[in-house]
């Protein structure tokens, strides 16, 4: 039995499949059991049988007919009697050996049915062979009069697509750290090897914890509610429709596929989907989305009860706008741990930095604020965002900002954003007086006293 063979490998497939060890040491024993006058050779990299398993593994260990040594096979090579010699190095005791056997069995490892098929809107386009800068209604006819050049397995009705949105190897994208068994669809839940490879056992106890968010989901939708993180949140985003210019921003930017389109492209509402995080409101240039109780409006209202120090008091005034999930908790973690921080800061919390709106910065920095600090999840392959790409859309558009400011004489410096995991706040203090020290070095917002 040849283990890892092509996994945790970066050509092949760079991770474990969890279930190779145990499947190899149990196929031993039925050989053994089978015929005691066999013999069964196990060549492993790390030998991984967690919990009760361990046992298991011993058990093994205790048989005389079950050989198990850690190496690398570098050849296989086949006699005249057809039988196999497996060469073997850096083993254990630093020797090559070579082991003549009957049968060799390789542990190949666990690839996601998901290989393959479009998950994305643009991965879609380009089975159908359209590039999607199509007119809206020569990609509906082509989509229409096609065959689906695929064999699909939700077959979701999704604008984005399909099938769910996955991170890598094919695996659903959730977020791994607070809601391990969530996908980027509303009410379905990945587990077991749907969701990542496991053994017998993981995949149990992945079905029982999928099973109640899944009954957790349906006790809030019956309600009106939101599902995680904002559980029990009862508002959702109302659309001014009647100053929507069709710029497709929201529908294109929403993570959960909870905005469709109609045929001139303005934004129609799946409310049961929606996960309220308000980047359909950020994303929105007429500034017509908002929540009863999160909106353009609020946001707007608490910047401008800020107090702005006049200019002949020399001192500055920051805002921080920071993230409920991770920077905000982190800011209370510094508080809670008794690390001070500059009194300087004024801090509103966001729902998710996605829902923040490019006016409030401008806003902001106009009224004489002299600095506008931006907290949020890291983003990247090995992202923390709770809205999957809230803090990188944020980032995107502070990209755009630079014009903004110059047309109103102000340096692009003066907002910042800054990536935060949870378990930072022990670097927060460093981050905030950084920002600070370069606002000094601006000097004072020259919209004060205006």
């Amino acid at each position: 039995f040849i283990q890892c063979a092509g996994q945790r490998n970066p050509e092949h497939l760079p991770y474990c499949s969890s279930y190779c060890c145990l499947v190899a040491l149990k196929q031993a024993k039925y050989v053994r059991e089978l015929n005691p006058e066999a013999k069964a050779y196990i060549f492993y990299r790390d030998m991984r049988t967690p919990g009760q398993f361990e046992e298991f593994y011993k058990n093994a260990q205790n048989d005389i007919g079950i050989f198990l040594t850690k190496g690398e096979v570098v050849s296989i090579s086949e006699n005249s009697d057809k039988s196999l010699n497996i060469e073997v190095e850096q083993t254990l005791l630093g020797e090559k050996i070579t082991v003549k056997a009957d049968l060799v069995v390789l542990a190949t490892g666990m690839v996601s049915s998901y290989e393959g098929l479009p998950t994305t809107r643009e991965e879609v386009f380009e089975r159908y062979g359209l590039t999607g800068q199509e007119e809206p209604d020569v990609i509906e006819k082509t989509i229409a009069e096609t065959p689906q050049p695929w064999v699909g397995i939700l077959n979701l009705q999704y604008r984005q697509a399909p099938e769910i949105p996955v991170l890598k190897y094919s695996l659903p994208d959730s977020n791994f750290i607070c809601f391990p068994y969530e996908s980027r669809r509303t009410g379905i839940y990945a587990a077991g090897c749907v969701r990542q490879p496991l053994d017998i056992d993981g995949c149990i106890r992945d079905a029982r914890g999928a099973a109640l968010k899944a009954i957790q989901c349906m006790e809030l939708e019956s309600r009106g509610a939101a599902v995680h993180p904002r559980a029990g949140d009862l508002s959702f985003p109302q659309f001014f429709l009647q100053r929507c210019t069709q710029c497709k921003r929201c529908t294109q930017e929403c993570p959960f596929g909870a905005l469709d389109e109609d045929e001139k492209g303005t934004p129609k509402p799946n409310i049961f989907r929606c996960r309220r995080c308000g980047v359909c409101m950020g994303a929105c240039p007429e500034r017509i989305v908002g929540f009863q109780n999160y909106n353009i409006d609020i946001i707007s209202s608490m910047i401008k009860a800020i107090s702005v120090p006049e200019d002949d008091e020399e001192k500055l005034r920051i805002l921080c706008l920071a993230c409920e999930n991770d920077a905000y908790p982190a800011l209370d973690m510094a508080g809670i741990n008794h690390i001070n921080y500059s009194p300087l800061l004024r801090v509103i919390p966001m729902r998710c930095l996605g829902s923040m709106n490019l006016v409030f910065i401008t806003d902001a920095l106009s009224r004489g604020i002299d600095g506008v600090l931006l907290l949020g999840c890291k983003f990247g392959d090995d992202y923390q965002c709770h809205f999957v790409r809230g803090s990188e859309l944020a980032d995107y558009r502070m990209s755009k900002l630079h014009e903004t400011l110059s047309k109103l004489g102000l340096e692009a410096e003066r907002a910042e954003l800054v990536q935060v995991a949870i378990t930072d706040y022990d670097k927060l203090p460093g981050i905030i007086d950084k920002f600070i020290n370069r606002i000094k070095e601006i000097g004072p917002n020259p919209f004060k006293g205006w």
